[in-house]
């Protein structure tokens, strides 16, 4: 299916993406979904949405975290170096992202630690401009670390529920792939700015924390009308 509005700008935590225009059924799925996620979710459920970021294959066998009152709590460890949640943030008092997502070993050892003390603060009561203030000095100060090699998260789940800007709440956004991308800019894939396709982009070019967005297409060539 095609869509226009890709370059409409997300915040998903500290990554920005484009918006995906959804069919009826995405948007039944939408109003389905919590307004916020949170720890009264039962646990079963919120693993198997956390599960649902990436094939079974993968997902059967990785770490899951649950979001407990007091922050992310390790619900199963696993065996393949792979770490699975359900992210969030708030984007207004009365409603959250919901972000399904599964790391590979590298982003495990990376990423995965800056999300679990930001849910540690956000459940203290810190506001999102606080965390993310918090984040960014923590890179500063070298609490975290950007990936050291190229990698990728799953977040393939059909209930990935982002936030828009400026205050338009959430909206789904299609299943998609991210790849680390430290320090890449759109010149390293061919584009002198953000490409304008419906399948690719990068969350914040040149940056270390820059990701590679990809949604699949199934059966569309790049070069075809349909794939532009």
């Amino acid at each position: 299916m095609k869509s226009s509005n890709w370059m409409k700008v997300f915040v998903v935590g500290a990554l920005s993406i484009g918006l995906f225009s959804g069919t009826a059924r995405i948007q039944a799925m939408a109003q389905e979904l919590p307004k916020v996620y949170d720890a009264s979710m039962p646990r079963e459920q919120q693993i198997t949405l956390a599960e649902s970021a990436a094939p079974a294959e993968v997902s059967s066998k990785a770490t899951v975290y649950v979001l407990g009152p007091k922050g992310y709590e390790k619900a199963r460890e696993g065996t393949n170096g792979f770490s699975c949640f359900v992210g969030r943030h708030f984007v207004k008092p009365i409603e959250t992202t919901i972000e399904p997502q599964c790391f590979d070993a590298e982003g495990s050892r990376t990423l995965l630690p800056v999300y679990l003390h930001g849910e540690e603060l956000r459940t203290s009561g810190k506001s999102e401009a606080d965390i993310k203030a918090d984040i960014a000095n923590g890179y500063k100060e070298g609490r975290y670390r950007y990936p050291s090699k190229p990698g990728f998260l799953y977040m393939m789940s059909s209930q990935n529920r982002l936030s828009a800007i400026p205050d338009h709440g959430t909206g789904i956004f299609p299943p998609h792939l991210m790849f680390y991308a430290p320090n890449m800019t759109t010149k390293d894939i061919g584009f002198e700015t953000q490409p304008k396709l419906d399948y690719l982009g990068m969350t914040h070019p040149g940056a270390g924390d820059n990701l590679i967005v990809v949604i699949p297409m199934a059966s569309t060539s790049p070069a075809s009308p349909a794939g532009r």
